[in-house]
């Protein structure tokens, strides 16, 4: 996978991101999404912390959440959702389209990985209108390693997701078909609005 192909899909995904946010009525940035108890807001305010934070402060901040990392993302989340402004949090996403932050280790994958995935937390949450390009979806899918599936800890034992718009698949089972972007949202332990999945072992990861 070309490393400029995928930067340039960044700069896409946050683009096309900030198109859809900047359309939103007020009331929409308080519409849940696929993370717990996250709104469009905190879910934008989560995004963006890394072009607002320093490595510095972001490293007090894991201090103070004890060395918790989800713990200091939901804390620095809802603490900057309830301070900026839509206009602001959109402001952050806007100005930094092209910025160059990946996760520690994750590279410009896992930058990519990481605004398509809480990208989909919010459209398919809040049941807007969005589909992120095949595409794009592949470059994810294709760039996940056992170690990343592993890490939202998704029992997929037993079930075959299957893409119905990509020549692609994942274990063996019971048939699991939907978008590649809903299967890549399985993946990542979130369970989706009715209707989104098709096969056997659809009720099994729907809400």
């Amino acid at each position: 996978m070309n490393e400029d192909d995928v930067r340039a899909a960044v700069v896409a995904e946050r683009g096309e991101q900030a198109d859809l946010l900047a359309s939103l009525r007020p009331e929409q940035w308080d519409a849940p999404t696929l993370c717990d108890n996250w709104r469009v807001r905190e879910v934008v305010a989560h995004t963006t912390m890394p072009f607002r934070t320093s490595l510095g402060r972001t490293l007090l901040e894991l201090a103070k959440a004890r060395g918790n990392f989800n713990r200091m993302a939901d804390q620095c989340a809802r603490r900057d959702a309830a301070k900026l402004s839509p206009e602001k949090l959109l402001a952050s996403l806007r100005d930094n389209v092209a910025h160059p932050w990946a996760p520690p280790g994750g590279g410009v994958h896992g930058a990519l990985s990481h605004d398509v995935i809480h990208g989909l937390d919010i459209t398919v949450g809040a049941g807007l209108n969005r589909q992120v390009p095949p595409e794009r979806v592949a470059m994810v899918l294709t760039g996940m390693r056992p170690k990343n599936i592993a890490f939202f800890g998704t029992d997929l034992a037993g079930v075959s997701l299957q893409a119905t718009d990509l020549d692609w698949s994942h274990g063996t089972g019971t048939p699991l078909r939907g978008l590649a972007q809903d299967l890549l949202l399985v993946l990542c332990g979130r369970r989706l609005p009715p209707g989104r999945l098709e096969g056997e072992a659809a009720p099994r990861f729907s809400q």
